[in-house]
């Protein structure tokens, strides 16, 4: 037995190596010949603007010297200006951490491949440019992509905090360390904002699209987004891509850990923060939005999360997957409650054979490359959403959901 045991750690050590050098090799390659250009923070704030116009369908990144990521270190958003006047903004995902546990464990490329506990990226490495620009939604080199001539601010996230949090967080790291995570999320947002609203002043149509952590903080965010920096916008759509944890400490994490504003912590009332952020944005904005909700039956990452919570071990299987599937049910049903004008795409594509030990299936749709190609019900989420911010709304996925949602 305790061969065994020495044994598989043995061999999650070197799975864990192997994952570590497969991304280190990827982020120097990423430096070397994918890495974008730098628009200046200080020329683009400026009050010269015809020193700032990025060429069109080109993507940059905007270092944000008042941003930080959740280790200390250096903070940007990536921008692209279109060819048409119609602007998305993407709140990425990345993981949360919502206790000291969770905060000594973010995501390394060795953890993941080893299987190990990882809830959230803690920097923008090179890496993530990879999660971020020229993918899914956001590639705009695909023809296949209906918003490939769009402009696009993405905001970056490494902070873990559903791009809500406000604080330094004090942890010991798993050697024993001391450690500070910048809950930084708020103000890294809007920074981001403030970039937004300076290169795309006036969009004719805005869809704000949230995947993982990002599909989190879409409702929490909308009103902000709407109220601060485009009122004049007539035509906003809002899409969370896979934003479903049940956790019944949300709200004490949000006002004690991130110590995020009192606006955020206040319409936390339930296990299910996506659900009351959206109750809470309805109830004061009505049809000021269109209200949009994508996610697989059995996440097998959310249901990874879930498991750690209620049960302390980071893994799935077909029972946590299933409990995933009847809370989505449920969950679909609370979004309609709020409006039926809501509108969802539900998906089932599996986890690719590789990914051993897992089952389940896919987390998010809205940044992958399957985005343009894949199809639930015939469509492809890439034509639904844009069907849906042309207002020509409808439900893909539903029968997926039987009997209870249809």
């Amino acid at each position: 037995m305790i061969k065994g045991i020495i044994s598989k750690d043995k061999g999650r050590e070197l799975v864990s190596r192997m994952g570590d050098g497969i991304e280190n090799t990827i982020g120097k390659t990423v430096q070397s010949r994918l890495e974008v250009s730098d628009l200046d923070i200080n020329v683009l704030m400026g009050d010269d603007d015809s020193s700032i116009i990025p060429e069109e369908m080109t993507w940059y990144r905007v270092p944000l010297e008042n941003g930080i990521s959740g280790d200390g270190s250096s903070y940007h958003t990536y921008v692209s200006k279109g060819k048409c006047n119609n602007l998305c903004i993407i709140i990425s995902g990345g993981g949360v951490a919502w206790n000291e546990y969770t905060a000594a464990r973010p995501v390394t490329g060795g953890k993941v491949a080893a299987g190990l506990p990882n809830f959230y990226w803690n920097n923008l490495r090179p890496f993530t440019q990879l999660m971020n620009i020229n993918i899914g939604i956001t590639n705009t080199k695909n023809s296949s992509n209906p918003f490939a001539e769009w402009s696009f601010v993405v905001i970056t996230y490494a902070t873990g905090d559903f791009h809500i949090g406000n604080s330094e967080f004090h942890y010991k790291t798993e050697d024993g360390e001391d450690a500070i995570l910048h809950f930084a999320g708020h103000g890294n947002f809007q920074e981001t904002m403030r970039v937004a609203k300076k290169l795309f002043p006036s969009p004719d149509k805005l869809l704000v699209a949230g995947n993982s952590a990002g599909a989190f903080a879409v409702p929490a965010l909308a009103g902000e987004i709407s109220d601060k920096y485009y009122p004049d916008c007539g035509d906003i759509t809002l899409l969370s891509d896979s934003g479903l944890l049940l956790y019944k400490d949300w709200k004490r994490t949000a006002s004690d850990v991130w110590e995020a504003d009192e606006a955020f912590v206040s319409r936390l009332h339930s296990d299910n923060p996506t659900v009351d952020w959206y109750e809470s944005l309805y109830a004061k904005y009505g049809k000021r939005f269109k209200y949009l909700y994508a996610s697989s039956t059995r996440d097998y990452l959310l249901s990874s999360y879930y498991n750690d919570i209620i049960t302390k071990q980071y893994k799935t299987d077909s029972d946590v997957q299933q409990a995933f599937y009847e809370q989505l049910k449920v969950m679909v049903r609370q979004l309609k409650d709020i409006t039926e004008d809501f509108h969802f795409y539900i998906f089932d594509w599996s986890m690719l054979p590789l990914a051993v030990g897992r089952g389940g299936t896919v987390h998010t749709a809205l940044k992958e490359i399957t985005f343009a190609s894949k199809k639930s019900e015939d469509k492809t989420m890439a034509n639904w959403l844009m069907d849906q911010a042309d207002g020509n709304p409808y439900d893909i996925g539903m029968k997926l959901l039987e009997p209870d949602c249809s």
